[in-house]
């Protein structure tokens, strides 16, 4: 599956759906292996708007993520509404871990939650063999980060995926 970030700016325009569809149609993209990866802050405009754009969109079969998930705007309340496919444990609730059971507190309760959800849940900036084993022993069993791999040039990576 490919993940993409969208800026809530890039989300607001709109014909953003439609230029989704005409990309996806014009590269003969599989929309089934397309994650959109959505920030909180777009939950800040016309809530009604946006799911009806995402409603669009997950017509197409492209999936959806709320990426830094607990650390901006959103209100649980969303979260029944939005049609969305993932939650991301933002990194600052992964970077201490090991070290700080407040922060193993929240991870439990987003994974938790998203379980209750029928979420599927993913933790990002992974980058110690611990984190992962405590998150897998939470339930999380999707992650991200350095522990897996490092940023690299776009030929770099298709050597990689060959």
């Amino acid at each position: 599956m490919l993940s993409v970030n969208v800026s809530a700016k890039q989300f607001r325009q709109a014909d953003f759906a439609k230029q989704v569809k005409e990309i996806v149609q014009r590269h003969g993209i599989n929309p089934a292996k397309l994650k959109l990866e959505l920030t909180e802050s777009i939950l800040l405009d016309n809530i009604e708007r946006i799911i009806s754009t995402m409603n669009e969109i997950g017509a197409m079969g492209i999936r959806f993520s709320l990426d830094d998930f607990g650390t901006g705007y959103s209100s649980l309340q969303y979260l029944k509404k939005l049609p969305l496919y993932q939650l991301k444990i933002d990194q600052s609730f992964v970077k201490d871990l090991v070290i700080d059971s407040n922060d193993r507190a929240i991870v439990d309760t987003i994974i938790g939650m998203a379980r209750s959800l029928e979420l599927e849940v993913i933790a990002e900036g992974v980058e110690e063999e611990e984190q992962k084993q405590i998150l897998e022993k939470a339930g999380c069993s999707r992650f991200q980060g350095y522990l897996f791999g490092k940023p690299m040039p776009i030929n770099q990576f298709r050597e990689l995926i060959k």
